[in-house]
């Protein structure tokens, strides 16, 4: 006897795209033409599917017990068609679950765990990344100033969009906070003369990133640092720190911790930026559906979002001043598809390499939950699901005759002319990657 798929069946009649499930017993739905095919050999993914567990669904994909055949953005779309609920807005907003959220958090983000999940996430390989990414390597939203930017020209307007609301200026002292692999680091350094000093716990990234510093001549102005941000100590402050893509590894309860470190290494009246993912939703710390399950567990071992107004508290109990806050969410949306499209018109070369570094089965793994990882976060991007805040702060001296204006305290000039207009003559030449 045929099992009762009716509500099953339900759900994918309201999808946008035409989808064909073959079932564990070889029972089939949906037109045989769709040019989406699920195939399941699991029973627990038929629930996961009728039950709008999308992530479960995905890890059924990396894991082989589902295989899907179509592109990846029709999958998105199916996938959207099969929620049964906002994922920002499930069972992580209960007050017992935050504070659950906020011990694990603190055992989660030592600093010998911080830097196992960074590796594990970063050191994938270097040449698969570079497969997708940009020439720069820039691993952090774009910012398409026009419509008609390209990946590679919206991740320089981001990199100089940054530089100019941090007002870099030739001999500053520059940080950047987990810098990747040296994108901003080098841009700053080449574009603006600043003296700079990147911080990564991925072994790959650093040693990356110590051959463009030599490539490049930039050994007397540019230094890079395997450490954490919390045992960086320096005899001198920053005059101006970055920290892009690394506030979603902080971790809840060690936000304190971050800010108030971001606040002692920049000198008082200097600027400082926290371009970083957040949350949706208030309350919310991942987002439902196995959605966040998902990415903790092949993506971003420890990653936590938070709500903008709750980083705006962590900066305020810090020390500091939010002076400007942009929200970027759209262009992450956009950069994500680009990488994405990237990565599928590549497929057979990402596999060479994944296999090639990490074995058949691991490699193979690799390269499913990127896919649906790629693809699924320009989803979440485009529904609001999660949202990319630029925040720039300052540490004010308590001068109130400071700055560019009187009560400043500090050079931030309290409008936003300066990041409009074009640099001025005798900037560092520009450089091609």
């Amino acid at each position: 006897m045929r099992p009762p798929y009716g509500s099953l069946e339900a759900r994918l009649e309201k999808s946008p795209v035409p989808i064909a499930i073959v079932l564990p017993d070889g029972d089939r739905i949906g037109p045989a033409d769709a040019s989406l095919r699920l195939t399941l050999h699991d029973p627990a993914a038929v629930a996961a599917l009728a039950t709008g567990a999308i992530g479960t669904v995905g890890a059924e994909i990396v894991e082989g017990r589902v295989r899907f055949e179509g592109s990846v953005r029709e999958l998105m779309l199916a996938a959207q068609a099969l929620l049964q609920a906002d994922p920002v807005h499930d069972e992580h907003t209960t007050w017992w679950r935050q504070a659950l959220v906020w011990y694990v958090s603190r055992a989660r983000h030592t600093t010998a765990r911080d830097a196992e999940n960074i590796q594990f996430h970063y050191d994938v390989s270097d040449d698969f990344y570079a497969l997708w990414l940009d020439p720069w390597r820039v691993y952090s939203c774009a910012y398409y100033r026009t419509p008609d930017m390209a990946l590679a020209q919206a991740q320089e307007a981001k990199l100089d969009h940054i530089c100019r609301k941090l007002r870099l200026q030739p001999g500053e002292r520059f940080l950047d906070v987990g810098s990747g692999w040296g994108g901003m680091l080098l841009w700053a350094a080449e574009h603006y003369g600043v003296q700079g000093t990147g911080i990564t716990l991925s072994r790959n990234q650093y040693a990356y990133v110590q051959k463009c510093i030599e490539e490049r001549g930039l050994g007397g102005r540019v230094q890079v640092l395997l450490q954490d941000y919390r045992e960086l100590q320096v005899s001198e402050p920053f005059d101006k720190i970055s920290s892009i893509g690394m506030f979603e590894h902080v971790g809840r309860a060690q936000m304190p911790t971050y800010f108030s470190t971001l606040q002692r290494l920049l000198k008082p009246g200097g600027l400082a930026m926290n371009h970083g993912i957040t949350a949706g939703g208030v309350d919310n710390t991942g987002l439902g559906a196995g959605l966040g399950e998902f990415i903790d567990r092949y993506i971003f071992p420890g990653g936590e979002l938070l709500h903008v107004s709750v980083a705006l508290q962590e900066i305020a109990r810090a020390g500091l001043e939010m002076v400007d806050t942009e929200n970027i969410r759209p262009h992450y949306a956009r950069t994500l598809w680009a990488w994405s499209d990237a990565l599928e018109a590549q497929l057979p070369r990402a596999r060479e390499i994944l296999v090639a570094q990490h074995g058949e089965d691991r490699g193979d793994k690799v390269l499913r939950a990127y896919r649906l990882y790629l693809a699924g976060c320009a989803l979440g991007f485009e529904q609001g699901w999660v949202a990319l805040h630029q925040i720039l702060m300052t540490r004010p001296d308590g001068l109130p005759d400071s700055g560019p204006m009187a009560g400043a305290q500090s050079e931030y000039p309290f409008n936003r002319e300066y990041i409009y207009t074009p640099p001025q003559a005798g900037a560092t030449p520009r450089r091609q990657p």
